[in-house]
Parts: structure tokens; C-alpha cells; sequence
């Protein structure tokens, strides 16, 4: 695996730390400015929106921009939207900045999983989209606890401002090891849009809407299970979050290779796993130590799910893959912001603490089923079978490398 993955997950890294941490600083950030916790809890639905509107949008824009000279702007960008949170003097700015911050999070996972597919030989593409993902997953053990952390001690304009450095630091590694890659002067963003309207394209769309919408059914409610379900302390909930963490950084090293393997059945398999541990967890949530083992299985499972989803869509889209990846990240943030929805929607029904894993499950079953008629229609000819992301050898430092023979993934 070439350098210039790590510069992709150091960029994941900043960019995951960004996203979660605000879940934890709420407290802080609504006594400061002087609003209450649900009114501050806006600042995270102002970054799905950003993400949600940055990622067409961004890539649509950037289409005819040299791949890492887009990587380094929506990095910067995304370094601007953290300085502008951490100055922000009131708490309409600082939903604008995290708004500012949101825009290119999708665009860059989106161009980032191409450039990182282009640097491999064609059977290790979703090793190397997988290797970036760890950035995201490591976030989540590591940088959204040390950033909370830090925002209760010194204010949680110093965690904004520690992520504006992991930004900067970022674009000095994108700036560093990222080799030029070329714009396909047969792309634009006519034959972006086409690919995007590709009907197995939608369909891997909709199964990442539905499909990872019974993680954030339960993560977003995670700490609320620690305490009123589990019996655990407050102070006990960095630990269950970093477990979390744990099993998703354990989920995204698995589904690299398994993903190259067999792009359907590693999809197929961790759908239906994660739907098991949603309902096991409506269980096990009795027992502390057994909620524990699942907390980290569940983390594995709905992680798992990501790195096929992510290349389903890009192999769809052939050789314009750019805006089906990003949108893919738009698709995920719909997951988040309805998965936490319809879990909050059970818990406020008066149907308890639990009954958001069950609404987990029954919304990764959809996803399921999407996966499976999607499947059908390839099996049947329906649906066209999809290619790899890009032909031809992959990219070093100094351009086009040699690549040994590969044969596709089966299954994808």
C-alpha cells in the first residue's frame, strides 16, 4: 500500500474527529452561548446538511480539477469551516461554520476512495479504500475522545481550533505523497450525472441509506443505553463510545479484503450480521459485560458495511465514478440524521431505552433487501455488471507503475 494512503487517512482522521466530536462538547458548547442542549444539538444536524449539499455540489464543481489539487482545496476548506467555529461569536455563526465544515466532507471521501482505488493494482482497490476508511474508524477511538476531552478542560473552542492543525497537517501530506492524477478528458459532469442515474447505482444509494441507518439508530442513543440502560456512570461513556470505536476500526480492516474477494457476499453477510447484533442488543443491553461484547460487534458489523457499499457504487458508475462516490457519502449522512430520528422517534413513542435497536434492525432489513434485488437484477442480466473503478496500472509518485495481472473481485 503506497504512501499516499497514509495522507488520505490522516485527512479522514481530522475529518471523522470533526464530525463526532460535537455529540460530546453539546454541554459545553449550549452553556457558553447561552442556549439549551436541544437547540445546540442543531449543530450536528448543520454538518449532515453540509455534507449532504457539499458532496454533488463540490464534485460537480470540481470535475474538470486535477484530482489532488481538488483534494487540497476541499481540505482547506474544510480547515477554514473549523477556524471560523472556533472564532465563532455567537451561535448562528458557529452553525454556519460547522455548515462551512460539513460542505466538503462527502466530496473528499468521494474523490479520495477514486484517487486511493487509482494508486493499487485493480485486486487490492478495496484494501486501499478500506485503508483510508481507518482514518475515520481511528477518530473514533482516539481523536473524538482526546478532542472531548480537551473541550471540557480548555473550552470547546480548543478542540475547534486542534482540528484546524490536524487540517493543515493534512494538506501538507496530501501536498507531499499524493501523486498527480489526471482528469479523464472524457469526463465531465453530463457523463458524472449519467452514471448517477444508473439504476444499480441507485440501488447502492438506497441500500447505504436504509442499510447503515440501524447503526446511527443505536449510536446516537448510545450514551443515554450507558447510563439509564446499562447502569454505568457518566465517565463510563468515552470508554462505551471508544469500544465502539474499536470494533469499527476491527470492521473496516476485514472488509478491505473480503470486499476484493466477494464484493456482494461481504455485503450480503455484513447486512444480515448487523441485523442479528441490533436485535441480540435489544438483549444484552441487560447484561453490562455481554453489552460491552456487542457494543464492539456492533461498531465491527455496521463498519463492515461501508467498504463494499462505497465500491458497489463506484464500480457501477464505471469510468465516472467521482459524484457516485461522493453522493454515496450524502447517502450516508441520510442514514445518520434518519437512523437517530427514527430511534428518537421509539424512545419519545414511550417504548424505551432498547426499542431503537429493534427500529435498527427493521431498517437494515430494508437495506437487505435492496442489496438482494439488486443482486437479482445483476444475476438475471437486468442490471449490467459492473467493471473496475479504472482501468489500467496504477499511480506512484512519479506517475503510471507497472501492475502485475489481476483478476476482478467475484461477486461485485
Amino acid at each position: 500500500m503506497p504512501l499516499a494512503l497514509l495522507a488520505l487517512a490522516v485527512s479522514a482522521f481530522g475529518i471523522g474527529t470533526t464530525e463526532f466530536v460535537m455529540m460530546g462538547l453539546l454541554p459545553q458548547v449550549a452553556d457558553d452561548l447561552g442556549t439549551s442542549v436541544p437547540t445546540a444539538g442543531h449543530l450536528v444536524s448543520a454538518y449532515a446538511i453540509g455534507v449532504v449539499v457539499g458532496a454533488p455540489l463540490l464534485t460537480a464543481l470540481g470535475s474538470r480539477i486535477p484530482r489532488k489539487r481538488m483534494l487540497l482545496l476541499l481540505m482547506a476548506l474544510f480547515t477554514v469551516g473549523n477556524l471560523a467555529s472556533a472564532l465563532a461569536p455567537g451561535f448562528g455563526w458557529l452553525v454556519a461554520g460547522r455548515a462551512l465544515a460539513g460542505l466538503p466532507h462527502g466530496a473528499f471521501f468521494g474523490l479520495g476512495a477514486v484517487v486511493a482505488a487509482r494508486l493499487v493494482r485493480e485486486d487490492r482497490q478495496a484494501r486501499a479504500v478500506a485503508t483510508m476508511f481507518l482514518g475515520l474508524t481511528v477518530a473514533n477511538i482516539l481523536g473524538v475522545p482526546a478532542a472531548t476531552l480537551l473541550g471540557q478542560h480548555l473550552g470547546w473552542r480548543a478542540t475547534f481550533l486542534v482540528v484546524s492543525v490536524i487540517g493543515l497537517l493534512a494538506m501538507a501530506a496530501l501536498a507531499r505523497l499524493v501523486p498527480h492524477v489526471p482528469v479523464d478528458e472524457r469526463q465531465g459532469l453530463g457523463r458524472e450525472l449519467r452514471a448517477l442515474g444508473r439504476p444499480q447505482v441507485l440501488l447502492g444509494l438506497l441500500t447505504a441509506v436504509f442499510g447503515f441507518a440501524g447503526v446511527f439508530a443505536v449510536y446516537s442513543y448510545l450514551a443515554s443505553m450507558t447510563t439509564e440502560v446499562m447502569g454505568f456512570g457518566d465517565s463510563t461513556v468515552t470508554v462505551v463510545l471508544a469500544l465502539f470505536g474499536l470494533g469499527m476500526t476491527g470492521g473496516a480492516l476485514a472488509a478491505g479484503p473480503l470486499t476484493d474477494r466477494a464484493l456482494r457476499p461481504t455485503l450480503y453477510g455484513s447486512l444480515t450480521a448487523l441485523v442479528l447484533a441490533l436485535v441480540a442488543f435489544r438483549f444484552t443491553v441487560h447484561v453490562p459485560w455481554l453489552a460491552l461484547v456487542t457494543v464492539v460487534v456492533l461498531g465491527a458489523v455496521g463498519f463492515m458495511t461501508t467498504t463494499p457499499l462505497q465500491m458497489l457504487v463506484m464500480n457501477k458508475a464505471k469510468d465516472a465514478p467521482t459524484l457516485a462516490s461522493a453522493s454515496n457519502h450524502s447517502a450516508f449522512n441520510l442514514a445518520n440524521a434518519g437512523g437517530a430520528w427514527a430511534g428518537g422517534a421509539a424512545v419519545a413513542a414511550g417504548w424505551g431505552w432498547t426499542s431503537p435497536a429493534l427500529v435498527g434492525a427493521g431498517l437494515t432489513v430494508v437495506g437487505l433487501v435492496i442489496a438482494a434485488v439488486a443482486g437479482l437484477l445483476d444475476r438475471t442480466g437486468t442490471g449490467k455488471g459492473a467493471s473496475r473503478v479504472v482501468a489500467g496500472s496504477p499511480l506512484t509518485a512519479d506517475g503510471p507503475a507497472v501492475s502485475r495481472s489481476s483478476s476482478p473481485a467475484s461477486g461485485s
